[in-house]
């Protein structure tokens, strides 16, 4: 059926109150009807049992003994629901009757030897019972008891009646209260649909408000705006990667152009031409580093974790590094002090390890001082590894640390243009650490050095 969702609500409830309604009926009706029957089958066999003793057999003859008081009692009284009596020998010939029963008589069913059953007298409806006559063991002959049961049957009829009736009226009812009930359970959807239609690229910014009870209308307005601030966010990840990919791309392409538009001014000699192609060939080299970055930190806001089931052992995953930058170590003639404590393999997941121990190390050496030092150590701590990274550099501005994991930032930028960089790899190092669900800590004193603590 193409019914709206409160209508379905509606008629799906009612459909389960309609059973549940014929059922209960059902049990009453039954109920009141075997009730009702009960007490006239008592009343039948109470009588013909009475009965029984008030006749007398002789040969084959079996008649009642005061029958002429039943007929004198039938003159002086009036009976509201009369009793008829029948006798009937074993082959079912008629032996004797009430006076009551005046030309008529009750039928006679053997199959229903000893029990009641319903039946009719003069075309009217009686309830009769069958009690067998016994005498030294022997059959001898039936005592037939039988009541009208058409009050009984009336009320039956009128309760069926009542009852088909009010269930009819009912249901009903029971569905405008239904669709009423279930058109106010659904406001709160109707808002969010509401809000739904409202919301646009340009404002993702709005929420569904949640109801005041915590139940399954409040778990999907929570997930609703859930699902919209996942979706903000990713529009956003998207804006700041065009944002950050313009502005970083600007400076260096304007530089190439800038380079390549003086060298064709005029005629150079080729000693001109290889130092200008050279500085090109770095501000492209710059350009690409820029650009893997970006697209890195791209991926790291996706939280691709495709790389991040091997494992590698922390410690070596640090040599690996002071390897790799042994060039820039020389350099500054750098004394690197490596101190391992544990007793562990110290396992870290090797992909996003690598990027957050890669760009602090890297940062460490470009930002320490000549012949200074730089300290590695790895501990043990409360089922964590830490590692911290000490230098002896130029050290950070206080009010610059809760800026290192910005894109782009660079602490007093102007003062070091010599050291190359362009703030991405602390973004790198921090999303890498958040995809791990590790911790990195900064301390750092302006002139003296900086601290990055790693708890994985």
């Amino acid at each position: 059926m193409n019914l709206s969702f409160k209508n379905r609500v509606a008629f799906h409830y009612m459909i389960a109150t309609a059973i549940i309604m014929a059922v209960v009926f059902s049990v009453v009706y039954f109920i009141v009807q075997s009730t009702v029957y009960i007490h006239l089958d008592n009343d039948l066999s109470y009588e013909a049992e009475k009965h029984t003793d008030e006749i007398k057999m002789k040969g084959d003859s079996i008649q009642f003994i005061n029958k002429k008081e039943w007929e004198e009692r039938e003159h002086r009284e009036i009976q509201v629901n009369p009793v008829f009596i029948q006798i009937i020998d074993k082959k079912g010939r008629l032996m004797d009757k009430s006076p009551n029963l005046k030309d008529d008589f009750l039928p006679f069913k053997k199959e229903k030897f000893g029990g009641h059953f319903d039946a009719f007298l003069n075309e009217r409806a009686i309830r009769q019972v069958q009690i067998p006559i016994e005498k030294d063991g022997e059959i001898r002959g039936y005592i037939l008891a039988a009541m009208s049961s058409e009050s009984s049957q009336s009320v039956i009829l009128k309760l069926r009646n009542v009852l088909f009736l009010s269930y009819l009226f009912l249901l009903v009812g029971l569905y405008f209260i239904s669709r009423f009930l279930a058109g106010r359970s659904i406001i709160p959807i109707k808002y969010i649909t509401e809000t739904i239609n409202r919301i646009t690229k340009n404002n993702l910014n709005e929420r569904v408000d949640l109801p005041h009870h915590i139940d399954e209308l409040h778990d999907l307005s929570s997930g609703f705006n859930q699902l919209l601030q996942r979706i903000e966010n990713a529009i956003q990840r998207e804006r700041q990667f065009t944002s950050d990919a313009s502005h970083e791309l600007r400076t260096p392409l304007a530089t190439l152009r800038g380079t390549l538009e003086v060298l064709i001014r005029r005629p150079r000699s080729q000693k001109e031409y290889e130092d200008k192609i050279s500085y090109s060939l770095s501000e492209i080299d710059r350009m690409t580093s820029s650009i893997e970055q970006l697209l890195l930190l791209a991926r790291l806001d996706a939280h691709s974790h495709g790389k991040i089931i091997a494992d590698i052992s922390l410690p070596t995953l640090i040599n690996e590094t002071l390897s790799r930058h042994q060039n820039a170590i020389s350099d500054k003639n750098l004394k690197v002090d490596l101190h391992i404590q544990t007793t562990k393999e110290a396992l870290v997941p090797q992909y996003y390890s690598n990027l957050i121990i890669d760009n602090i190390i890297s940062n460490a050496i470009k930002y320490s001082l000549e012949k200074t030092s730089l300290e590695i150590t790895v501990l043990e701590k409360e089922n964590t590894l830490v590692c911290t990274i000490k230098d002896q550099g130029i050290g950070i501005k206080k009010e610059d640390v809760h800026h290192l994991f910005d894109n782009f930032f660079r602490s007093n930028a102007l003062h070091h243009k010599h050291i190359s960089g362009n703030g991405l790899g602390l973004s790198i190092a921090k999303k890498s650490a958040d995809a791990i669900q590790a911790s990195l800590l900064v301390e750092s004193i302006l002139g003296k050095g900086t601290t990055f603590t790693i708890t994985f």
